[in-house]
């Protein structure tokens, strides 16, 4: 008999169907949290609610499973673009206009989980706001090394620490995904892009 995989206090159990897991995010990132009911994961899932709740035993498991599943997709995309080679500034504008992409195209769901799970869950979910602190912590960890990064050759100034420009981008980053879902004008948001960069 094989050897359970260990898990991490508060990270919910890793369901091995990921079609399933991202049909779910769809669901969720529709309709948020409150919005979906069981039978919509049934008819977004293609699952029977027997089978739904014999695999993950509530809804709420299964948001936190999608969450995690949005976690991982959304941060594999965004270390990508941080952690390659080139200038720093030019590596977060790359940041900021992939977000508007991905935002205005919707080719899938998970930036949005990530998003609004913050906005509808974080302050009333414990399990959420853990998932939600681990994503920001990695995200924020990254950006640090990457304005570190770019004081160390002089690109970047000393104004402020790497902690503290890291922060201020991350708070600009989310305001700018927030705008994404209410201002479709290309035009608008990446002068709002500009004015995020102009003053590193």
């Amino acid at each position: 008999m094989s050897a359970e995989k260990p898990t991490f206090p508060g990270r919910p159990r890793k369901f091995e169907d990921q079609d399933v897991i991202d049909a779910a995010v769809a669901v969720f990132s529709a309709n948020g949290y409150a919005g979906t009911s069981a039978q919509d994961l049934c008819d977004g899932t293609g699952l029977g609610r027997g089978s739904l709740y014999n695999a993950f035993g509530s809804k709420q498991a299964l948001y936190e499973q999608a969450l995690l599943r949005s976690h991982e997709q959304t941060m594999s995309a965004q270390l990508a673009i941080l952690t390659q080679s080139g200038l720093v500034k030019e590596r977060l504008h790359t940041l900021l206009l992939w977000g508007i992409a991905e935002d205005l195209s919707l080719p899938e769901q998970h930036d949005a989980m990530v998003l609004f799970s913050a906005l509808e869950m974080g302050s009333k979910d414990e399990a959420v706001a853990g998932l939600n602190n681990e994503y920001r912590q990695r995200l924020e960890q990254t950006l640090v090394a990457v304005f570190i990064e770019g004081q160390q050759s002089g690109e970047l100034g000393n104004k402020a620490s790497p902690v503290e420009m890291a922060r201020g981008f991350m708070a600009g980053y989310y305001g700018l995904r927030v705008l994404n879902k209410n201002i479709s004008d290309r035009k608008i948001l990446e002068d709002v892009v500009a004015g995020l960069l102009i003053n590193l």
